[in-house]
C-alpha cells in the first residue's frame, strides 16, 4: 500500500461525502494557483469543511510522511499554492463561515475560505470594515492572505494583513491543534503571530483568523489624476507626501496598463495619458477637505494634465474597476503575461521605471507597469506570446532582470504577492547564507519532517531536494561539480 493510500485508508471513514476527490481530472482543477506557469496535479484532493477534519488530515500525512499544501481561493501569484505531485492539497475555500463580529470589540473571527470583501461587506452595517484589499478583493480569501501576508492598495496608509491580525487557531504541522494570540491588542513573549502571517503556509495551517475591523471613515475623496510621463507621476507621489499628507492609497498605472483597463472595464481614464495616479484620501471631513486641495495642487506642479475627483460612490467604483482589474485586463492587449512584485525606495521610480523600459526592449517583450506608487511596490506585467519558440524564457529573462534591479535599488524580491516556487532562486540573491539558516531553523523548529507546503519559500539543492538544516562547508556533490546549489 502506497502512503497516498495509507493516508485515504486512514482518513476516509471520518470525512463526509464529496470531500475526497480522487478522479484525475477533478484533481488537475487544483493543478496551480494565479501562476499558471507552475502545474502539478496534486496526488489527493481533501475538501475540509472544519478545524478538526484539518488536523485530521494532517495528523495522518504526519504518520506516514506525506507533503501537504493548504489551498484557498488559487488567486496567489507566486506559486505559493502549488501541489506537491507526491502528497495531499488541502482546500480550505470550503471554510466560509464569519463566526463572530463584534463592534464593541472592534474584532471579527473568521474562516480561512472567507472571501475579504464579503468580511467587509458584513461588517458595515456596524460601521466598519476590513482594511486590507488586495486587488483580488472580491475572490481571494483571508487565509490566503495571511499566508501571503497580502496588502492591497489601502496598506500605504493602513498596513499589510498582519497588522490586523490578533489571533488564529493554527493545526501544525503534526495536526495538533494551538491558539495564538486572540482578541487582545498584544501578547507578551515571542511574536507568532508576525511569524505565521506571511509564512506562506510552510509552519502549519490556518484555520481560524481575528482580526481588527476598522472604523470607517467620516469621508472619502477619490482623485484620478492624468499625467504625460511616469516620471512626473514618481515625482508629484513623492512630492504630495513629503507636504505630509498620507493618502489612504495612492496607485499608477502607464500607458500601456490604461490600454488594457480601458478595453477591459471601459473605465474612462484621461485621453493620452502617459500615467495616472488614484489618490484616495480618507479621514475627518474638513482635512480630508484640506488635502485634497493640497494634493491637487502639488499634482499640478508636476504637469498633471485633467484631474477628476469622483462625486458619488459610482464615479469611486469606476475609478478603482480600471486600477483593480489591470492584472487581467492585460490579457486584452497579450495573450500570456507574467505579472511581478518587486519593492524599491519610492523615491527611486523614475529610474527604475527607466530601467525596466530598457529591459523591455533588450529582450524584446513589453511591460506593463501597475504598482502601488506610495510604498514603491511594483508589479510590472511582462507581456509575451507562449506560442512563439523563446519569448517565454524571454520574459522569464526580463522578470528575473526586474528583481535584480529591485535589489540593487535597495529593495525586496517582493512585496506582498509572496515567494511561493517562483522566486525561491531569488532568495540567495537578498539574503546570506547566514540569514537563510537562521529561518530554515525556525522553519524546522515546527516542522522537522518538511511536510508543510515543502519547495516553497527557501532555495533548495538540486540533488534531491534534501530537508531543510544547517550546513558547514562545501555539499560534497556540489564540490565534486555534480549538483548546484541556487
Amino acid at each position: 500500500m502506497s502512503r497516498i493510500e495509507s493516508v485515504l485508508t486512514r482518513i476516509e471513514p471520518h470525512l463526509p461525502p464529496g470531500a475526497i476527490v480522487t478522479d484525475e481530472n477533478e484533481r488537475k482543477t487544483y493543478e496551480c494557483d494565479g501562476l499558471a506557469v507552475h502545474r502539478t496535479v496534486p496526488a489527493l484532493v481533501i475538501r475540509v469543511t472544519s478545524t478538526a477534519e484539518v488536523a485530521l488530515t494532517v495528523r495522518a500525512c504526519h504518520e506516514f510522511g506525506v507533503p501537504f499544501v493548504a489551498r484557498g481561493s488559487g488567486t496567489g501569484l507566486s506559486g505559493g499554492a502549488q501541489p506537491h505531485a507526491e502528497g495531499v492539497l488541502i482546500v480550505m475555500s470550503t471554510m466560509r463561515d464569519i463566526l463572530d463580529i463584534d463592534p464593541a470589540a472592534q474584532r471579527a473571527i473568521v474562516q480561512p475560505g472567507v472571501i475579504n470583501l464579503n468580511l467587509s461587506n458584513e461588517a458595515n452595517p456596524h460601521g466598519y470594515y476590513f482594511a486590507p484589499d488586495p486587488s483580488s478583493q472580491s475572490v481571494c480569501s483571508i487565509g490566503g492572505n495571511v499566508a501571503e501576508n497580502s496588502g492591497g492598495a489601502h496598506c500605504l496608509k493602513y498596513g499589510f494583513t498582519t497588522n490586523h491580525v490578533t489571533g488564529l487557531t493554527l493545526v501544525t504541522a503534526q495536526g495538533d491543534v494551538v491558539e495564538i494570540g486572540g482578541q487582545a491588542p498584544e501578547y507578551p513573549g515571542f511574536d507568532l503571530l508576525g511569524v505565521l502571517c506571511g509564512s506562506e503556509g510552510t509552519l502549519g495551517i490556518v484555520t481560524e483568523v481575528t482580526v481588527r475591523l476598522t472604523r470607517l471613515p467620516e469621508a472619502v475623496e477619490t482623485l484620478l489624476i492624468g499625467f504625460e510621463s511616469t516620471d512626473a507621476a514618481g515625482e508629484a507621489v513623492s512630492d504630495i507626501i513629503s507636504a505630509g499628507i498620507m493618502p489612504a492609497a495612492i496607485e499608477m498605472m502607464d500607458a500601456l496598463a490604461i490600454e488594457a483597463a480601458e478595453k477591459a472595464v471601459a473605465c474612462n481614464y484621461p485621453d493620452g495619458a502617459g500615467a495616472v495616479l488614484v489618490v484616495e484620501l480618507d479621514g475627518p471631513a474638513i482635512d480630508v477637505d484640506l488635502e485634497r486641495e493640497t494634493v491637487i495642487a502639488r499634482a499640478k506642479d508636476h504637469g498633471a494634465g485633467e484631474v477628476r475627483v469622483a462625486v458619488d460612490d459610482v464615479e469611486r467604483g469606476l475609478i478603482w474597476k480600471g486600477r483593480k482589474s489591470a492584472f487581467a485586463a492585460v490579457g486584452r492587449i497579450s495573450p500570456d503575461y507574467i505579472v511581478q512584485d518587486g519593492v524599491i525606495p519610492r523615491s527611486r521610480l523614475g529610474p527604475v521605471l527607466a530601467s525596466i523600459s530598457t529591459i523591455a526592449e533588450e529582450c524584446g517583450v513589453r511591460v506593463a507597469n501597475v504598482f502601488h506608487a506610495g510604498d514603491g511596490n511594483l508589479h510590472p506585467l511582462v507581456l509575451f506570446d507562449g506560442s512563439i519558440e523563446g519569448q517565454t524564457e524571454l520574459a522569464e529573462t526580463a522578470s528575473g532582470r526586474i528583481l535584480d534591479l529591485c535589489l540593487s535599488e535597495g529593495g525586496s524580491i517582493t512585496g506582498e504577492h509572496g515567494v511561493g516556487s517562483d522566486k525561491a532562486k531569488f532568495m540567495p540573491r537578498m539574503f546570506t547564507n547566514e540569514d537563510l539558516d537562521t529561518m530554515q531553523i525556525l522553519r524546522c523548529a515546527f516542522d522537522p519532517d518538511y511536510l508543510s507546503n515543502p519547495g516553497k519559500v527557501f532555495p533548495t539543492p538540486r540533488l534531491c531536494g534534501e530537508p531543510p538544516r544547517r550546513t558547514s562547508g562545501e555539499h560534497p556533490l556540489q564540490a565534486a561539480g555534480k549538483a548546484e546549489l541556487f
